[in-house]
């Protein structure tokens, strides 16, 4: 959708870990953490790839993967800005009432049909209210 909308589309990441899921908050941090290093989006997907088997071991394995730099990734991994992200994205979502993960919002609208073609008829949507 960046590519079809590269001047009308701005992509909003928050995160809202479960606190049903044991490793969710952690995969946040490891995430944002190697956003550091500008590899969050990879870092994001082999979560989602690896979710059944997320541990310790496995973001470790994963930052490894992505060739981060393992002493920056574990101090960022502690770092309080980070958790204070996690928590203020978390308290957003909150107030925002979302109804799980992932959720997605265009123009602070909630996406009901979540497919691609529902996400690009309420841009398209969204695009016209804006011209009138």
């Amino acid at each position: 959708m960046l590519d079809n909308y590269p001047n009308q589309f701005k992509l909003v990441f928050k995160n809202f870990p479960l606190p049903n899921q044991k490793f969710a908050h952690k995969a946040a941090t490891a995430a944002l953490a190697a956003h550091g290093q500008g590899k969050f989006w990879e870092f994001h997907y082999k979560i989602f790839d690896n979710m059944k088997d997320l541990n310790d071991a496995k973001i470790q394995e994963i930052a490894e993967e992505l060739e981060l730099d393992m002493e920056r990734f574990n101090r960022d991994m502690e770092d309080p800005s980070i958790q204070k992200l996690i928590a203020r994205d978390i308290e957003d979502g909150k107030l925002a009432d979302i109804p799980g993960v992932p959720t997605v919002f265009i123009n602070g609208k909630l996406l009901k049909q979540r497919s691609l073609q529902g996400i690009e008829e309420l841009i398209e949507a969204e695009l016209k209210n804006e011209k009138r």
